[in-house]
């Protein structure tokens, strides 16, 4: 249901149709056999289509290189200002955000501890939002980047590739990153990063879609289907990515 949700909800907002799925078709379809839940033969190639269009939203929208970039350049800022926050550097943040930026919390902490947890219930997108745009001016050349980068989408340059990006390449471009920025070479791997992206758009072991058959037998979606490509949608797709300034690229 979720992701019937969200597929529909997504593709709306991002202007992308591949999204649009037959939603209330797949809930019409829905039955029950052997106390489990199943979809109705007559409407498997909705949930074809639904499988394809999850698929196809993850590498147009949630993995788009845009929104990898934005989205580990946040991790990176945030890695950042609490490594700063906790060599007892005056870092600006909300109160709750604070907390975890300054302490390091364990599992244990959350159990005996009622006020990490009341903390946490607390923070939202305000928190990370108000502190990133604090921190562009914050004295710290790397955290400044980022956060600025952030506020003025001045974003990471991306590139995605089937192979992974070697030791050497990675080792050069922090060289030069470092050259660029002026910046201590242990510093430049914080603005030149390497990672992977994966893929999966079904997973017949363990959150199976079954189809009940007009005979009254049930069968797994990628069985029960005639289209080929369903099965091939069942195999994780991995590509790696390297994100780097862009004012590199001219160097």
């Amino acid at each position: 249901m979720d992701r019937m949700d969200y597929l529909n909800r997504d593709s709306f907002y991002s202007g992308v149709s591949e999204g649009v799925i037959s939603f209330d078709r797949i809930i019409k379809m829905l039955n029950v056999k052997d106390d489990k839940l199943v979809v109705e033969e007559k409407g498997i190639y909705s949930i074809e289509k639904f499988l394809i269009a999850r698929r196809l939203m993850y590498w147009q929208v949630y993995l788009h290189k845009t929104v990898v970039a934005a989205e580990q350049m946040l991790i990176k800022a945030l890695g950042r200002g609490r490594k700063l926050a906790l060599e007892s550097d005056s870092l600006f943040s909300t109160s709750p955000f604070g907390l975890f930026l300054h302490n390091r919390v364990s599992r244990e902490d959350f159990l005996s501890q009622p006020e990490y947890l009341d903390a946490f219930l607390q923070l939202d997108d305000h928190d990370i939002t108000v502190s990133v745009k604090a921190w562009v001016s914050h004295p710290d050349k790397v955290l400044s980047i980022l956060c600025g980068g952030l506020i003025n989408r001045q974003l990471l340059r991306i590139e995605v590739q089937k192979n992974t990006f070697g030791k050497q390449q990675l080792a050069g471009l922090r060289a030069k990153c470092a050259k660029a920025f002026d910046l201590p070479a242990s510093d430049a791997s914080w603005l030149v990063f390497s990672g992977k992206l994966s893929n999966s758009a079904y997973r017949e072991s363990s959150e199976n879609i079954d189809i009940l058959m007009k005979d009254g037998s049930v069968a797994d979606i990628t069985d029960a289907s005639d289209n080929f490509n369903i099965r091939a949608l069942s195999r994780t797709v991995e590509k790696h990515y390297c994100c780097y300034p862009k004012q590199l690229s001219g160097m």
